[in-house]
């Protein structure tokens, strides 16, 4: 990707070289186009190998329902989110995951899933995002942010999967403590 994102640039100085009008303005604008296109096709191959290959290797998939269209804002990390295309990749999980007949689970964006201990459930007043780790102040478990988040939004969709319970954090407390409860013997 980095090749194409090169000749992107190049492309994009050329073009901005020529006169206006002429036929060299055409052909450059024309590789120009060319270069995006492909940059386009190879995002779309790799998501859609990708999440063939989530659907049919897992009967559930649980994501978290991201803003993207916010994220990209921050023009330091928006190549970066293009470049893993989010949305897409959520997009064709959905019908993917219907068409191979598997359970896609979404979890809430304001659910607080870096900020939760996955093994005791306390949650962090503040969690600012230069911060990677933590220990949690109740059973001093130490955390990388983006493991734990990942434990949490597993937790959670199957939480949802087997009970229907909720993933709102003030709600979530009563129906998964009522769904783990019946469940135990």
């Amino acid at each position: 990707m980095n090749k194409l994102h090169k000749k992107l640039r190049l492309a994009g100085k050329s073009l901005s070289r020529k006169t206006k009008g002429s036929n060299n303005y055409q052909k450059a604008r024309l590789k120009l186009a060319r270069i995006h296109a492909k940059i386009k096709d190879s995002r779309l191959d790799y998501t859609h190998k990708l999440t063939t290959q989530l659907i049919r290797e897992n009967q559930t998939v649980v994501v978290e329902d991201l803003a993207v269209k916010n994220m990209v804002k921050n023009h330091k990390l928006a190549r970066a989110i293009s470049d893993a295309n989010w949305s897409e990749l959520v997009r064709q999980l959905e019908y993917k995951a219907e068409w191979y007949g598997r359970e896609l689970i979404k979890i809430d964006r304001y659910f607080p899933s870096s900020k939760r201990c996955s093994n005791c459930g306390y949650v962090v007043e503040k969690l600012p995002l230069n911060i990677r780790e933590w220990d949690c102040p109740e059973c001093g478990s130490h955390h990388d942010r983006d493991i734990n988040a990942s434990i949490n939004i597993l937790a959670a969709g199957l939480a949802v999967s087997v009970c229907g319970a909720t993933v709102r954090p003030e709600e979530s407390k009563s129906r998964l403590c009522w769904c783990i409860e019946t469940e135990s013997p």
